[in-house]
């Protein structure tokens, strides 16, 4: 298989980039040069956002069995890079967002779901969920229904993480002390690995599979204390989770998912969202997803490998709780001390 990816030296692109090498795959990454391409692929340089930012993509002979795009700005740059490779490439592959879906989002989403309104190909900047779903109009609208695949991804960790959530709460946990940990320790969590995801689409283009798909682990994955009680033990640290309920955490006026990052409230329209998808199609299409303690392990591998500090976008708002909230949430509730690493690990 001749791969093009568009990016492919960041987080998603760069997992699919360097699984489709394993593979044996002949791979092209078209990137702006601000990051170090992953071994083993041939690099393009060029900026899609700039006049003539396709030039170098243009001028190269040949073409491909399939692109990968994880592109999340203006979908125009979508567009042009589609219609570009339209004789030049035999499938489109586009990694965009259940964020597209109109709110509510379903739990169970794919073809027929309700998307946002508002979106188109050729539009400039918006927000993040027109953009993402003006991103997919501009790939199938080009290279037709059957050969474009619209990969509608849940929450992602891993290995190169440039969101900075699975970063904030090893970070948080490696410095020790009483940390809050928001609660029920047993609440069921969903998300999926970066490697995971690639693995998938790899194996998604080989099926000639097409439309969208939701792409998430499967519910309850893990919980809130195995992916907390993991940090602890990979890094090591002298920290002692303190279990505080959901209306503590709400009533100090954090915010869920931001400030406390993959925690949602269980009983809000967001955890509903975020962490109960339906993925039955996915995993019926070869979907397999690590043991969440490999993710965490492995991410605080790699964090610890680059100094611990993640490459943060600067197009994500993403901040973390600041230590002051975090005390004087802990100093007022009492929050129950969570169980050791050792016990969280017997299943009881």
């Amino acid at each position: 298989m001749r791969l093009l990816v568009l990016g492919g030296t960041e987080f998603v692109g760069r997992a699919v980039a360097e699984a489709a090498v394993a593979r044996g795959w002949e791979v092209t990454v078209f990137h702006r040069g601000r990051h170090e391409p992953p071994s083993g692929v041939r690099s393009l340089h060029g900026d899609r956002t700039a006049p003539d930012g396709l030039a170098a993509l243009a001028a190269e002979p040949g073409g491909w069995d399939a692109v990968v795009d994880t592109w999340s700005a203006e979908p125009r740059a979508v567009l042009a890079a589609a219609r570009l490779l339209r004789d030049r490439a035999a499938r489109y592959a586009y990694v965009s967002s259940r964020s597209v879906y109109a709110w509510p989002w379903p739990t169970t989403g794919g073809p027929g779901a309700a998307v946002v309104e508002g979106a188109a190909a050729d539009a400039g900047p918006t927000d993040y969920a027109r953009d993402k779903r003006g991103g997919e109009l501009a790939a199938a609208e080009t290279f037709g229904a059957d050969a474009s695949l619209l990969v509608r991804a849940g929450l992602i960790l891993g290995p190169y993480e440039n969101v900075g959530r699975l970063p904030w709460w090893l970070n948080r946990i490696a410095r020790g002390g009483p940390v809050l940990a928001p609660g029920p320790r047993e609440l069921p969590v969903q998300f999926i690995d970066a490697r995971d995801l690639a693995g998938w689409l790899l194996g998604a283009l080989g099926r000639r599979l097409s439309g969208p798909y939701d792409l998430i682990g499967p519910p309850g994955h893990t919980t809130m204390g195995e992916l907390l009680d993991t940090c602890v033990r990979v890094t090591g640290a002298d920290a002692e989770l303190r279990w505080t309920d959901p209306e503590t955490v709400l009533a100090a006026g954090i915010e869920p998912w931001t400030q406390l990052p993959v925690w949602v409230a269980p009983e809000s329209e967001l955890y509903a969202a975020v962490h109960r998808t339906d993925v039955s199609r996915a995993l019926a299409t070869g979907l397999t997803c690590r043991p969440a303690a490999e993710t965490v392990a492995d991410t605080w591998r790699w964090l610890t490998s680059i100094g611990g500090v993640a490459p943060v976008r600067p197009d994500r708002t993403f901040q973390g709780l600041d230590p002051e909230t975090e005390a004087k949430v802990l100093a007022a509730a009492g929050g129950v001390p969570g169980t050791t690493p050792e016990e969280g690990a017997s299943g009881d």
